[in-house]
């Protein structure tokens, strides 16, 4: 089985307060802009609704409602997704061909990359283990992380004050996703108060 992170580039601040805002006009904007999309991941879960998920727009008004959520766990994916779309809507998706499709420990091996050059501010397995905000349900997948404007800015600086020659001593494809993961955090430097926000599935 293959995995994929997603990243964005957003204002961090105002995702996360989009949730549970009841910003109704909001809602309809990402309907609007995403209707397609909405249809066409109905389609893919169309056994789990029949099961009792939600639809991916019910999901959505849940999570900028703060609720009601469906309370079997099996459906909490739904609103993983309904978030990834509010960021997606807020933000730019970035790029991530070093790490769609990955399998088995490859994020684990870029934390070590990250580690062995001194950056310890950021880790890419952040984005797979961890939930959404408060009052999301949680599921496995989509995983969900941030970097904070803050955390970006000091793992820059780390990656500044690695040498040469560490990062030469890197796997050439573990190096390529590193500086993958560095041009992030230059883009977020480069928004005042943006951070990246990563979702994995």
């Amino acid at each position: 089985m293959s995995y994929s992170l997603s990243p964005y580039l957003v204002d961090l601040a105002v995702v996360r307060g989009a949730v549970a805002s009841g910003d109704v006009k909001l809602r309809r904007m990402i309907g609007g802009r995403f209707k397609q999309r909405l249809a066409q991941d109905d389609d893919y879960f169309a056994d789990q609704i029949e099961r009792g998920a939600p639809t991916r727009y019910d999901a959505l008004r849940a999570v900028i409602d703060g609720g009601p959520f469906d309370a079997a766990p099996e459906f909490a994916f739904q609103y993983g997704y309904a978030y990834r779309m509010i960021c997606e809507f807020h933000g730019r998706f970035l790029f991530n061909n070093h790490f769609s499709p990955f399998r088995g420990s490859w994020l684990e091996d870029v934390d070590a990359g990250l580690s062995a050059l001194g950056i310890t501010a950021v880790a890419v397995t952040d984005f797979m283990y961890g939930s959404g905000p408060d009052p999301l349900p949680y599921r496995e997948l989509p995983g969900y992380g941030e970097w904070s404007a803050e955390q970006c800015a000091q793992g820059l600086a780390q990656w500044e004050a690695s040498t040469p020659e560490q990062r030469e001593a890197l796997d050439p494809e573990v190096l390529e996703a590193v500086e993958s993961c560095v041009d992030w955090m230059r883009q977020a430097r480069a928004k005042e108060g943006y951070g990246i926000a990563g979702f994995g599935c």
